[in-house]
């Protein structure tokens, strides 16, 4: 097994994103629940990231993801905070309010507490949304089971989050 040091690959990735979001003159954002901002703490520890970020939205709350993000009641009712309706939906709100291309969206559970039979501690979802000038709104969400102590489940959260955001730059480079 190799031995990553995520706190640098973290930084790695987040300095990668800054340069094909500069290329692209994109803008990026985030709506955060379990990594309590831990998204917008990687883009912002990279020197220059005002010129690619303006700011995110952590959504702990259910309040904040309906009241703010725009998130269906009845799907966070239904479906629950970590769930793939709930991720996408806010993906997209945060996306729409803070007028970026590109936008990233977490919801899980860090643990060590709060897990279930259906979703044990490690489950988080992930949800990309951009959309470009004419380009329609695109999203694409992930459920992802992590391992590790709470710290750890939110750094592998940041980390996948990221590489998902980078995946999409690179994918849009002219």
């Amino acid at each position: 097994m190799v031995d990553i040091d995520l706190d640098l690959d973290i930084y790695g990735l987040a300095e990668a994103l800054g340069r094909e979001l500069q290329r692209l003159k994109w803008r990026v954002t985030s709506a955060e629940s379990c990594t309590g901002g831990g998204v917008a703490a990687a883009i912002t520890s990279v020197p220059g990231s005002s010129a690619w970020f303006d700011g995110a939205v952590v959504s702990y709350a259910d309040r904040i993801k309906r009241d703010f993000l725009g998130v269906d009641p009845r799907d966070l009712e239904l479906f629950g905070a970590v769930s793939e309706p709930v991720v996408r939906q806010m993906a997209v709100g945060v996306l729409s309010r803070l007028d970026a291309n590109l936008a990233v969206a977490v919801s899980g559970i860090a643990g060590p507490d709060g897990g279930s039979d259906d979703k044990p501690v490690g489950t988080v979802w992930i949800a990309w949304a951009h959309g470009v000038g004419q380009e329609p709104l695109q999203a694409d969400a992930r459920c992802m089971h992590f391992h590790g102590t709470r710290g750890e489940i939110q750094e592998q959260t940041v980390a996948e989050a990221l590489r998902g955001l980078l995946s999409i730059a690179e994918a849009h480079r002219k």
